[in-house]
């Protein structure tokens, strides 16, 4: 299974950084070729293979790193390429200021992006992990959880297994619907984390639920 990420941003170096030691050959494509050489070599990463947007397109899954605002004019551009591979969403519908968001609240980033290329198999994932999680998931012996959601339930499994073996507790997250309601956590995370002093290390950690360290 071949998994590429696109962009070299906070989030693009975070699960490039946290994915390589459990993905084979893991493809990363970014303008910034210069950048994206830089963090390869001052992080060791041996089994990063980097590439241009049009490669990582060839991979099973792909990962855009990109702003809510980017990704779907990215995606409908890139329609063809796009049929038939399975998609991983992390965006959130913010706001230039973060104060709200873009869309109506029977709507979500994840469903926009699936309506705006139906071939395409969207699974949302990490929509609640802020860049800063990456360096330490665990706090205070606790894994930070992922939920993990599609309306495509073989991709869905797919990806969950992709990010077992990751230091996060992998959850079944049900339908993209339920991005309604992940998405706006977000941005309540932030607001609770800026007034207590902890941004943006801040994730989210469901108690009392029965599970080990990931699904499998």
């Amino acid at each position: 299974m071949k998994v590429s990420i696109i962009g070299t941003g906070r989030m693009g170096s975070g699960l490039v950084k946290t994915l390589e030691p459990y993905v084979n050959e893991l493809f990363w494509a970014s303008r910034d070729k210069e950048r994206m050489e830089s963090f390869i070599h001052a992080n060791k990463l041996t089994r990063i293979v980097p590439v241009s947007y049009t490669e990582a397109l060839e991979a099973d899954i792909i990962i855009p790193t990109l702003w809510f605002r980017d990704v779907i004019p990215w995606a409908k551009e890139n329609k063809e390429q796009l049929a038939n591979k399975i998609l991983v969403d992390i965006t959130n519908p913010f706001t230039e200021d973060f104060t709200d968001f873009t869309l109506d609240w029977g709507n979500s980033a994840a469903e926009e992006l699936q309506m705006s290329i139906p071939d395409t198999k969207i699974v949302g994932a990490f929509k609640n992990t802020f860049f800063q999680v990456f360096e330490n998931p665990i706090h205070e012996g606790l894994e930070s959880d992922v939920y993990v959601t599609s309306d495509h339930e073989s991709a869905k499994q797919m990806v969950m297994t992709l990010l077992s073996p990751l230091p996060f507790r992998v959850m079944d997250g049900g339908k993209l619907k339920n991005n309604r309601t992940i998405e706006r956590l977000t941005l309540f995370e932030r607001e609770i984390a800026i007034r207590y002093g902890n941004y943006p290390y801040v994730s989210n950690r469901l108690f009392g639920m029965k599970m080990g360290h990931s699904i499998n």
